[in-house]
């Protein structure tokens, strides 16, 4: 198989195989092979359709607003306030096991405001902290780009709002079979055992593309040919590169959802190939049966969110991951007649990290599960003065956090906060 056919094969088999930096109008091609990338590494768990926050970190019990538990009944694990979902969870994890594992390490963001109640926009902006733009890059991309954008797979994405912002190529791997066939891309149906090439015929073909691509650099081109040549000699490179992931590919593939996009993102952290991954569960948009359908998929989400941790710990990189949950919006404090429950333009999120100290909870919405606002600075709740955190706050102390706030990139993308509603306390305390 040669490269342009390698490239012709990712597209057929639906995969998006990510190439360095060049949509800017700069080469593509690298001089060197990049030294792995080692971290911090940066997940975003997205609970695609709306999920209902009080059914987790944000407990009621009162005013009709559950059916599942009365106030009497929600539990603690250190600040965190949860409900309980032992009884009710179908498989996954309960909350119960979830945060006695977790809470230490969790921050709780309640009283979000997404501002809208609309799935398209409410997903872009909990993704990119900017409304009314479809120009903004997710924090994920933004994040990988401005940490690893010559990595073959910078920024992995399964699904949900995924926009690059024209800054790095998105990679779209679903299953661990595929990125097996991708590392081993010179392999008869991704075999090292039997190579399409022997190893002195890839060194002539490598030499022989180095030279022609050297040779095309010196003369005139469209823009368009540019890309497509460097596209095609990337190819080449990263083949090479994306071997590192084979050693970190699991021989026996898990069969939940999650747990799948969580090996195809730890194996592309561990190869030191990848910067940050996009994983997403769906479904959540419990319009009936709301009770039912979030008891199904909140254990799920959360067993997941486990998995990833734990095979992180396994893979010892544990200590270098970001994880960070959260949902397009949440549900309404009220059940309809399908016994489901509608949008709710007020939800949730969680954060968990190195240098994010954990076991807090800042934010919150009242009994009728309206927001209450904080103050920027003490992050105490302050119903009077204090201000309503929307996605961009939280999006702005993402980027200081990730030390990427005065990257040119991010520069490039400017989210326009005052300095009277920064978060400057967000992660330490």
């Amino acid at each position: 198989m040669n490269r342009r056919e390698f490239v012709r094969w990712c597209q057929s088999a639906g995969l998006g195989v990510a190439f360095p930096l060049g949509w800017q109008g700069h080469t593509l091609a690298r001089q060197r092979e990049p030294a792995p990338y080692e971290g911090p590494f940066f997940v975003v768990v997205n609970a695609a359709g709306g999920w209902d926050t009080t059914y987790l970190m944000d407990p009621k019990g009162v005013g009709g607003i559950n059916r599942l538990y009365r106030e009497g009944d929600i539990q603690t694990q250190g600040a965190i306030r949860f409900a309980p979902t032992a009884k009710h969870a179908v498989g996954g994890m309960a909350n119960e096991t979830f945060f006695a594992k977790y809470a230490r390490e969790l921050l709780v963001l309640n009283g979000l405001d997404y501002s809208v109640n609309n799935h398209d926009p409410c997903s872009r902006y909990m993704a990119t902290g900017k409304l009314d733009s479809l120009a903004y890059p997710t924090f994920a991309a933004l994040v990988a780009a401005c940490k690893g954008a010559e990595y073959p797979l910078a920024f992995l994405t399964f699904g949900n709002y995924s926009s690059t912002g024209n800054l790095v190529p998105m990679a779209r791997i679903p299953y661990l079979n595929s990125l097996h066939l991708l590392a081993n891309a010179d392999g008869v149906q991704g075999s090292p055992r039997h190579p399409y090439h022997d190893a002195f015929v890839l060194e002539r073909i490598e030499k022989a593309l180095a030279d022609k691509h050297q040779a095309i650099q010196s003369s005139p081109r469209l823009p368009r040919t540019e890309r497509a040549q460097n596209m095609l000699y990337a190819a080449q490179e990263n083949s090479k590169i994306l071997k590192r992931v084979v050693p970190f590919i699991p021989k026996t593939i898990p069969r939940e959802r999650l747990s799948v996009q969580a090996e195809v993102a730890l194996a592309a952290f561990k190869g030191g190939v990848a910067v940050s991954a996009n994983l997403t569960i769906g479904q959540f948009d419990s319009h009936a049966n709301n009770d039912a359908e979030q008891m199904k998929l909140i254990p799920e989400l959360l067993a997941g969110i486990d998995y990833l941790l734990r095979r992180a710990e396994e893979l010892q990189i544990r200590e270098k991951l970001v994880v960070i949950a959260q949902s397009e919006m949440g549900r309404t404090p009220h059940y309809n007649s399908g016994q489901g429950k509608d949008h709710w333009s007020v939800g949730s999120a969680m954060f968990l990290g190195p240098n994010l100290r954990g076991n807090r909870v800042i934010g919150a919405t009242d009994q009728k599960q309206f927001l209450i606002p904080i103050d920027a600075k003490t992050l105490r709740l302050d119903a009077k003065n204090g201000m309503r955190i929307r996605p961009e706050h939280v999006h702005a102390a993402l980027r200081r956090y990730a030390g990427i706030e005065h990257h040119p990139f991010a520069k490039q993308f400017p989210l326009d906060i005052p300095a009277t509603e920064q978060l400057p306390t967000l992660w330490m305390g």
